[in-house]
């Protein structure tokens, strides 16, 4: 009885008991409790864990023997899909037999598969047949002979892993490829493992304690309660409180949205005047630019006569160019021809040239000798006459500098002078309209 009570316990009960908080718009008042309502200390917590630490008894040890050899085996279990697809790499490990054990899961797993998908079109189709009822327990009874061959297969897979604990080894290795829900299987069976070693670490006499302790706790739970009640009649006073408060501002801000309906109201009046001025500014550019762009198409069409002009006068040159070069060429092949004739006669004077040549180049080396002499001489006027030419040069850049940003200046003050005489003429235009219309109305 005292274990059926502990089991049905919610977790949170056996958990640590966690202290009482002052509900929210308590205005931060400390929450003050007597002695006999202040909640158990944490060394109290040891009368909820089990007296003894091992297993005492055969059948305590057996049972949790059975429960980590099936979480073992369903943790090998639920791999032989990924050894199935990488045969090829563990084959060496798990060696022949193994491997034919694999492949043979794999073929029952696939013809069991081929048969409930058969199984399933075949319902689709004949969903409105008689023979209905007879293909269903046909397939039912074939259903079953393969589920029982995929476990004896499963069982004969198990037994070849336990006797090859490298190849048990080699895949437990991989158990982050595992399918989540084998992975849950597996966590929910570990849990139920801890829970059952905590059950049968725990005597009966424990059970009593611990049952006799959660009364306690539960009756000072039902005080805690009381206590929170009054707490809540405060906390409800001052939500009271919190709302009157909330009234007088929301009527603040009602005045204030008042104010603000007032100040948006002068400020479109703003934003309309500021527009309409802009509309008027508007208006007189786009007078201004249309008197501008007529002025460039007129300049444009003029551009486009001239360009006209040019490329006509451009072709006539072309062509002139063009007779002018067959001419050239057809003078060159007579060049070339004379050239040719004249090169025969030039080479017998070249030969006789070359006897000269061995006399004057002795008279040359005579020469250059001297020659040595006067250059030196050569060179230090040269470069005299260089660095003054230089200076002439940087004297004619900075004058023509000045001239330039003359130029440039009188043309800006030209400009300025012409603005200024047109604002001026402009400003007497508009006088001269507003009197007259003036009069106008006067006349009226």
């Amino acid at each position: 009885m005292a274990s059926d009570v502990l089991s049905r316990t919610p977790p949170a009960m056996l958990a640590s008991p966690q202290p009482l908080q002052s509900p929210p718009g308590s205005v931060g008042r400390p929450l003050k409790l007597s002695p006999m309502k202040m909640l158990p200390s944490i060394d109290s917590m040891k009368m909820l864990e089990p007296g003894r630490k091992k297993l005492t008894s055969i059948e305590t040890q057996r049972v949790v023997a059975v429960l980590d050899e099936t979480i073992k085996k369903l943790e090998l279990v639920s791999l032989f899909q990924h050894a199935i697809e990488n045969l090829d790499r563990y084959s060496v490990v798990f060696g022949s037999v193994l491997t034919g054990a694999l492949r043979e899961h794999m073929r029952l797993q696939d013809n069991m598969q081929r048969h409930l998908q058969r199984v399933k079109s075949g319902e689709d189709e004949s969903s409105f047949q008689q023979e209905t009822l007879n293909m269903a327990a046909r397939a039912q009874v074939h259903l079953e002979a393969l589920r029982q061959g995929v476990e004896s297969s499963v069982r004969n897979t198990l037994r070849l892993f336990l006797t090859n604990p490298t190849a048990c080894q080699a895949l437990r290795s991989e158990g982050n490829v595992r399918d989540q829900a084998s992975q849950t299987l597996i966590h929910f069976l570990s849990e139920l493992r801890a829970f059952l070693f905590e059950m049968l670490l725990t005597s009966p006499l424990e059970k009593n304690e611990r049952m006799r302790y959660l009364q306690e706790i539960t009756l000072r739970d039902h005080k805690n309660r009381g206590v929170l009640l009054a707490l809540e009649e405060e906390l409800n006073a001052a939500v009271l409180d919190r709302d009157n408060e909330i009234a007088k501002k929301n009527e603040i801000i009602r005045q204030l949205k008042i104010n603000l309906h007032q100040l948006e109201t002068f400020s479109e009046n703003q934003v309309k005047r500021t527009v309409q001025e802009a509309e008027n500014q508007q208006k007189s550019d786009c007078r201004a630019s249309e008197g501008k762009i007529a002025k460039l198409q007129q300049e444009l069409q003029q551009l486009r006569s001239q360009l006209n002009a040019t490329i006509a006068e451009n072709r006539e040159i072309e062509l002139s160019l063009r007779k002018k070069k067959y001419k050239v060429e057809t003078e060159i092949e007579n060049w070339i021809q004379k050239y040719d004739s004249d090169m025969g006669e030039k080479q017998a004077e070249l030969e006789e040239l070359d006897g000269m040549y061995v006399e004057e180049k002795a008279q040359l080396a005579e020469l250059q000798e001297k020659l040595a002499v006067l250059e030196v001489e050569y060179v230090q006027i040269m470069e005299e006459r260089r660095q003054a030419q230089l200076r002439k040069e940087e004297e004619e850049k900075e004058l023509a500098n000045m001239n330039r940003a003359a130029t440039i200046i009188q043309a800006h003050w030209k400009g300025y002078r012409v603005r200024q005489s047109m604002k001026s003429k402009k400003k007497k235009k508009k006088k001269g309209k507003g009197a007259g219309g003036k009069g106008k109305k006067s006349k009226k």
